[in-house]
């Protein structure tokens, strides 16, 4: 029997296109911090950082850059292709699934921590909800039984 990727579902698109599109809004919003690290370019001001620990928006733009950009990307593209990478499963604590599942589950995660975090330091705004709410979707639609049985090990014929 070879091995063979399986038909992807509408819910396994939709989450690809979600993390899709966070990564690329934080790749954005990442980007103009690290520009920018006095917050200039979307004229946010120094002072929203005074109950935090940093004096300016480079390390929080590094972060969201890295974790909450690049990371989701290239989730969906795993999500996507599936490829055969050997290299995530040394991290990757479910076995039994492809790595890009686990992964889907963390940029969930990671999204939820984020956020929170944020808020320890800000007044919460809708933007937090909106984007606490899309954590808890990604969390969500990783964990719908059809998301979990495409992400499922062997993929046989």
């Amino acid at each position: 029997m070879s091995e063979t990727k399986p038909t992807r579902p509408f819910l396994v698109w939709l989450l690809i296109v979600l993390q899709l599109l966070l990564g690329v809004g934080a790749l954005g919003g990442g980007g103009q911090f690290i520009a920018a690290p006095d917050g200039s370019i979307i004229n946010m001001p120094i002072s929203v950082l005074q109950n935090s620990p940093f004096k300016n928006y480079l390390i929080p733009g590094l972060i969201l850059f890295v974790f909450v950009g690049l990371f989701p990307v290239a989730v969906a593209y795993s999500l996507w292709k599936l490829p055969a990478w050997r290299w995530p499963n040394a991290i990757n604590p479910f076995k039994k699934m492809h790595c890009s599942w686990a992964a889907s589950l963390a940029a969930g995660a990671i999204v939820l921590i984020w956020i929170t975090v944020e808020v320890q330091f800000m007044t919460p705004v809708f933007i937090h909800f909106f984007y606490l709410g899309w954590g808890i979707v990604l969390i969500l639609l990783t964990l719908l039984p059809a998301v979990r049985r495409y992400a499922q090990l062997p993929h046989r014929d």
